[in-house]
């Protein structure tokens, strides 16, 4: 039994994960990975989350991303590592990182105590992950840890994200929701990118999308209008609180007190990130 608050693991991580995503969205990965000569918006998400994975093909990135369309990870997979090693990329991404922090942050926020405070606490938190059945985790856990306290805070959001990832897809799987399935699913719970956005960047179509719609419904899962049922709010649920199970191990080893010392560290952080434009407008909705 956990010692800690419910749901304190899945408040750390909603606090953390944002500022490391905040990375994908950002025009200073497209700027390194350009001068590393990969143009392609698609090829430069593939290879900067990948890369840790070293020069892998197309099916594992599939397999470990989980609800990109096959088809457009094979468009760039393996052939973006023609272009620049996975050496390179993690290079050019870390450069993205810190450009990119220190423009959503401000150099008073990336030099403050607060930042020194957080990067050990979550570096700590990191030291609960394992790494089997975890490969994404476990790639990036053979990473050295930067040594400026806002790399190496970037650095364990981006275990800490990657550690509840990979067990969310095991949750996913075990709800019997195929990629497209979780996509649409997770939208409906109001909570999710929107659709247009989704079909944008997964490189799925929208009778893709209506046809996982329609697998739902078929299940009880969602309504005519895209809404889900009591059933479909129930299993969405349990995926989550399936996830938070299995990501337990890292908050518990930090502590309540750690654990929320993290929360709101991030917190504050992750306002600051939002109010200077982290995110496109449109992605969500």
């Amino acid at each position: 039994m956990s010692t800690l608050p419910p749901r304190a693991g899945r408040r750390c991580h909603n606090a953390l994960n944002p500022l490391h995503s905040a990375l994908y969205f950002s025009p200073d990965l497209g700027k390194e990975l350009g001068g590393i000569g990969i143009d392609d918006p698609a090829a430069a998400y593939f290879a900067a989350r990948a890369a840790a994975l070293g020069a892998v093909g197309p099916g594992t990135v599939t397999a470990t991303f989980y609800n990109f369309n096959h088809e457009l990870v094979a468009r760039h997979v393996p052939a973006v590592w023609d272009i620049a090693s996975p050496g390179e990329v993690l290079a050019a991404r870390l450069r993205a990182a810190d450009s990119t922090l220190r423009r959503l942050l401000g150099e008073e926020i990336i030099a403050s105590p607060e930042m020194a405070e957080a990067a050990q606490l979550a570096l700590r938190a990191t030291e609960g992950c394992t790494r089997h059945a975890r490969p994404l985790y476990a790639a990036h856990a053979d990473l050295p840890v930067p040594e400026q306290p806002h790399l190496a805070y970037w650095h364990a959001a981006t275990l800490l994200r990657e550690h509840r990832g990979d067990a969310h897809l095991a949750a996913l799987v075990a709800a019997g929701l195929d990629p497209l399935e979780a996509l649409v699913s997770h939208t409906a719970t109001g909570k999710g990118m929107a659709p247009r956005w989704i079909l944008a960047t997964r490189g799925w179509r929208r009778t893709d999308w209506e046809d996982a719609s329609v697998r739902l419904r078929e299940r009880g899962l969602l309504t005519a209008e895209g809404e889900l049922t009591e059933e479909g709010t129930a299993l969405r649920a349990g995926v989550e609180e399936s996830t938070d199970r299995m990501d337990l191990a890292p908050y518990e080893h930090l502590g309540g007190a750690g654990a929320a010392r993290l929360t709101e560290l991030g917190r504050g952080f992750l306002a600051t990130a939002f109010a200077a434009g982290a995110f496109p407008a449109d992605a969500t909705g």
